[in-house]
């Protein structure tokens, strides 16, 4: 890869993209392969220039991305081998510690699991098929659609709430997301919730 310049979009493979999280929600992996493979070539053709992947080039000029997971794993199901990178900073000059200590200073790290456990950086996924599923980031993401919070600009703000439902709201093996959202949206209006990015509150919940 040639190296990028800085905040341009650059095309690249989607197998070289690199994720800064563990986990994402399959749910919504899902619902975006079925909006994809509903759409006409033109309109799917609209869709990568307009999303591209925000990245930080990191040691041996590999691009990190650091938002727009669950689009990547999306696009490797659905077999698409290219996408646009939008580069944040080239920090490819930088050794291995020094990068990742810049990129927690960032926030453009998530380094937990799928079960809200902390991991080392070594742990995280080198391809976006290696993302593993956390239901709760799915519950997440319902929820907000629902109205229970509003979408925030704070990094990895919906896994702040998955971590909240992961703690009060049992998800069994077969879950029905329906009640979940429901359940997950009177947890998401409570006082409860108030200290979480984009809280509303109940009498802001249309709902």
């Amino acid at each position: 890869m040639l190296r990028p310049l800085h905040h341009h979009t650059v095309p690249a493979f989607l197998d070289d993209l690199i994720p800064t999280q563990c986990s994402v929600g399959y749910w919504e992996v899902h619902n975006k392969v079925d909006e994809w493979q509903a759409l006409p070539k033109k309109a799917r053709k609209e869709i990568l220039t307009q999303h591209w992947f925000p990245c930080v080039m990191g040691p041996g000029l590999k691009p990190y991305i650091v938002d727009h997971h669950h689009l990547g794993l999306a696009l490797h199901h659905v077999g698409q081998k290219k996408v646009f990178l939008m580069v944040l900073s080239d920090w490819s000059h930088l050794d291995e510690v020094t990068f990742w200590r810049m990129m927690e200073f960032h926030q453009w790290v998530y380094p937990f699991n799928e079960k809200g456990r902390r991991v080392s950086v070594d742990k995280l996924p080198a391809h976006v098929s290696e993302l593993r599923d956390d239901p709760y980031r799915s519950l997440a993401g319902l929820v907000r659609k629902a109205g229970g919070y509003a979408k925030d600009t704070t990094p990895y703000s919906e896994f702040l709430w998955a971590e909240h439902f992961r703690v009060h709201l049992p998800i069994p093996k077969k879950p029905h997301w329906p009640t979940l959202t429901q359940a997950g949206v009177a947890l998401a209006v409570s006082a409860a919730a108030g200290y979480l990015p984009g809280w509303v509150g109940s009498s802001h919940h249309a709902g």
